[in-house]
């Protein structure tokens, strides 16, 4: 039996996910580049070359939180906890390193790379997608 989320609002998900394509779109026509989230932050503190000017950069990703703010704000929404900050810490540097190592986010493949028929972005793609399923199945498993 499927668990059930009664929080859960297939419309709001289904408007985020309009809204991040359209982004990504906008992005690509735009500005020409890849709305992937790990290249523009690589760019904008200079890890990464790129011709993206450092402010559009940050720019782009001061709008993340910025916009996450502003849906808490006018709807009351208040996003769930699921781990303590040191955890949550820890985490973002091993997704930050994944995100080195396999040449860009899931963003960035997933979202971008898949509609453009990238190979190595569908590759990448479905990596992520196994992994979430293995760690799903582990997790349900161990009683998490």
């Amino acid at each position: 039996m499927l668990p059930r989320f009664p929080d859960a609002q297939p419309l709001h998900g289904l408007a985020g996910g309009v809204l991040i394509g359209l982004a990504a779109a906008l992005m690509l026509l735009g500005a020409g580049r890849i709305a992937g989230v790990s290249g523009i932050l690589a760019r904008g503190v200079r890890i990464a070359p790129g011709d993206m000017a450092m402010t559009s950069a940050w720019g782009f990703l001061a709008g993340l939180p910025l916009g996450a703010a502003l849906i808490t704000l006018t709807t009351g929404w208040k996003p769930a906890e699921f781990a303590a900050w040191p955890v949550l810490a820890v985490a973002g540097l091993l997704v930050g390193f994944g995100t080195r190592m396999g040449s860009g986010c899931t963003s960035g493949h997933g979202v971008c790379g898949v509609s453009r028929f990238s190979q190595r972005s569908i590759i990448a793609t479905l990596s992520f997608i196994a992994a979430g399923i293995v760690t799903v199945f582990i997790q349900s498993r161990l009683g998490g």
